[in-house]
């Protein structure tokens, strides 16, 4: 596999364990299939248990199961997932990076130990429900709310209600979309603004799905991710007791911090897409011949994988160096949006590269490229935009906002 300046050979031997052990995973149990699960719209449910026991949810937190593995050993498996498909790598994201890491850093102790050794085995499946039909880019003006109530599974006569501590707990409505897992969650983090309190704090709260007034529409139809499983979340006066509040954050810091961890691994990720797109390019035009030997011989098609080489190679001395920053607690979300907008366009454009150098070949299922840069053309937009990124960057860099 393309690795231009050497960088994997100062990984542990852990970290190359992890990689390989991803790597042979996807090769052997998924990379097959993928392309009909793509034509299909259909997420490969099956391995979810698999990639479990393999220890892919999260395995960078500590406790409770997951092995505290370092944040490169982390970054690698998320590109090797992607390598194979962006509805891979998502899957295991949100249930590591928006399920997991939330309850792991907010969560109560009996939240921890009720879901995260199961969501870490894949005997659970999480979603994260920030997204709004209304609020993308400005998820703080989320409509979703919740008020608190203390008939919580009373009866509707108000004489039988019984006032106690154990009765507390809110009422959620709203609705969340573009949610990645929902359909086939167990669980949802649902930020939802806390309207009886003052000034209406956002919270997050743990909501079953199979609770009463909880609907996981699956959407449809889509022309991207669609080995993904991706659908809304619908809250129509759903209650939940208090114990399912997350209780140690409150406001956006919450859901962004957990995307500042998805955008982490996104960023690796990328790479591993953009570098598949290199290695089915680069075989293909060595075996293919035309004019007499093989097309990887032209001059024009070296000077194609002469820049896709060097674009990726830089997306991975990126990835790499961020994940150094991280290890010792010195990364800032900034960085990561650096990271997320250029590793994703990059992977975008160097996709669309080597589709091109396929040929006409190259707009089947039978080779990954097209298929990558559909993906990634909603990988360019999740997790905060590319344009909504360059604002992030452009404030931390001027010191001006262009958000007020």
């Amino acid at each position: 596999m393309l690795d231009y300046v050497g960088l994997e050979a100062d990984l542990s031997a852990e970290e190359k364990l992890i990689r390989d052990t991803a790597r042979e995973f996807v090769a052997e149990e998924v990379a097959p299939d993928i392309a009909d699960h793509y034509e299909a719209g259909t997420f490969p449910t099956d391995i979810i248990s698999e990639m479990g026991e393999l220890g892919f949810y999260a395995p960078n937190l500590e406790g409770y199961g997951s092995p505290n593995v370092s944040e490169r050993a982390y970054g690698l498996l998320m590109q090797e997932l992607e390598a194979c498909d962006s509805g891979l790598r998502s899957m295991a994201s949100v249930q590591g990076a928006l399920v997991m890491y939330p309850i792991h850093a907010f969560g109560s102790e009996a939240q921890k130990e009720e879901w995260l050794p199961a969501l870490g085995q894949g005997e659970a499946v999480g979603c994260f429900g920030l997204t709004e039909p209304e609020h993308g880019s400005n998820p703080s003006g989320m409509e979703t709310r919740a008020e608190r109530d203390s008939a919580e599974g009373t009866s509707a006569d108000p004489s039988e209600v019984v006032a106690s501590e154990d009765a507390d707990g809110f009422v959620l409505n709203g609705e969340k979309t573009w949610i990645t897992n929902s359909p086939i969650a167990d669980v949802a983090v649902v930020w939802a603004k806390l309207t009886s309190d003052d000034g209406s704090p956002v919270r997050g709260f743990l909501v079953e799905t199979d609770r009463d007034g909880v609907e996981t529409p699956k959407i449809e139809d889509k022309l991207s991710m669609r080995a993904s499983v991706t659908g809304g979340i619908v809250l129509d006066d759903v209650r939940v007791p208090e114990e399912n509040i997350l209780p140690d954050v409150t406001g956006m810091k919450g859901p962004l911090s957990c995307l500042t961890q998805a955008r982490y691994g996104i960023a690796w990720g990328a790479v591993g897409a953009a570098r598949d797109c290199f290695e089915t390019a680069r075989e293909y035009q060595t075996d293919r011949e035309q004019f007499g030997g093989p097309i990887a011989r032209f001059q024009i098609q070296q000077e194609k994988f002469a820049e896709m080489a060097t674009q990726i190679t830089l997306a991975q001395l990126l990835a790499y160096r961020l994940a150094d920053l991280k290890e010792r607690g010195d990364l800032r979300p900034q960085q990561v949006s650096m990271a997320k907008r250029n590793n994703v366009r990059m992977a975008r454009d160097q996709a669309r590269v080597a589709r091109e150098m396929l040929g006409g070949n190259g707009i089947t299922t039978d080779y990954s490229p097209m298929r990558h840069l559909s993906n990634l053309e909603t990988v360019y937009t999740y997790e905060g935009t590319h344009d909504i990124h360059s604002l992030i960057l452009g404030e931390d860099l001027t010191g001006l906002s262009a958000f007020s």
